[in-house]
């Protein structure tokens, strides 16, 4: 007995072999021809890594710590600028849906961004879950200092990786606020006053020049609020909206979001200028 398989053939059309030849090979690509690895993808990493800009800052004074950042994203010679309106009953600051670069890590404790964004906003959310471990671990809220040596430990096993990552990690915890700035290549530094981003160099004048330790909230947000604003005035790659958050005993909180441009006005107001001499309409006899 013969089995007839005719009916089984394929009736695929004629070009279906060409259009889906090579879809089923496994994907292949070339290994750099060079004897030092390791320099080959440094270079690399330099080569297509593009120019970033951003102005934050941080201080400790007597009441706590203050946060500050402008919400400009720009990457090389883009800005990227997004104020559409969500209502247009909302003030003009709430408005901006540009980027936010002050992330809460818990309620007692505040992240920067400077670098890549998604650098940042990962490891820094990354940071806030294992916060998060620690406590329920331990029954107690993580020390700023533990929080910041996490952070610090698991950049620098990245390190040479291409992140791109220059935070502070600013919060209150049951020794008082503390400061903490933390790079990429696992650098960690302890202090009282930093900033960081192509604005940081106008914004350390402001700060320098009107820190004083004794300050009260008030006077500390509108320090910070100024620093930011001039920094934003001088660096392109700054702008948008200057926020201001205080880090106290009973947690952090949002002072201010001001919008840099309105911010221009109250700086330097406009001075009407005086009128010599003022036509008038002659009545014609």
């Amino acid at each position: 007995m013969r089995i007839d398989f005719s009916g089984l053939e394929s009736t695929a059309a004629p070009w279906a072999d060409e259009l889906f030849n090579g879809f089923s090979t496994p994907p292949s690509f070339s290994i750099p021809d060079t004897t030092d690895f390791d320099g080959f993808q440094k270079k690399t990493v330099q080569m297509v890594k593009p120019a970033k800009g951003t102005t934050t800052l941080a201080f400790i004074f007597k009441h706590g710590v203050i946060v500050a950042a402008d919400s400009r994203a720009s990457m090389g010679g883009y800005i990227f600028v997004k104020s559409v309106p969500r209502h247009a009953l909302q003030p003009r600051a709430e408005r901006c849906t540009s980027k936010r670069k002050i992330i809460e890590i818990n309620p007692y404790m505040l992240g920067t961004m400077a670098g890549g964004a998604a650098d940042c906003q990962f490891w820094l959310r990354n940071l806030g879950t294992k916060c998060r471990s620690h406590e329920l671990a331990n029954k107690r809220r993580i020390s700023v200092t533990g929080a910041s040596k996490l952070l610090a430990n698991t950049l620098y096993s990245y390190r040479g990786m291409g992140l791109s990552v220059g935070t502070m990690v600013a919060g209150w915890d049951e020794k008082g606020p503390h400061l903490y700035y933390v790079d990429s290549e696992g650098g960690r530094l302890e202090g009282t006053k930093f900033s960081v981003g192509s604005g940081s160099p106008y914004a350390y004048g402001v700060l320098d020049s009107g820190y004083d330790y004794d300050m009260t909230i008030e006077e500390a947000a509108a320090l910070a609020r100024g620093a930011i604003y001039h920094a934003t005035f001088r660096d392109a790659a700054s702008g948008g909206v200057a926020s201001v958050y205080y880090v106290g005993p009973n947690g952090w909180k949002k002072l201010s979001g001001d919008d840099v441009g309105e911010l221009h006005y109250k700086y330097f107001p406009v001075e009407p200028a005086p009128v010599e001499e003022e036509m008038i309409d002659v009545p014609v006899a």
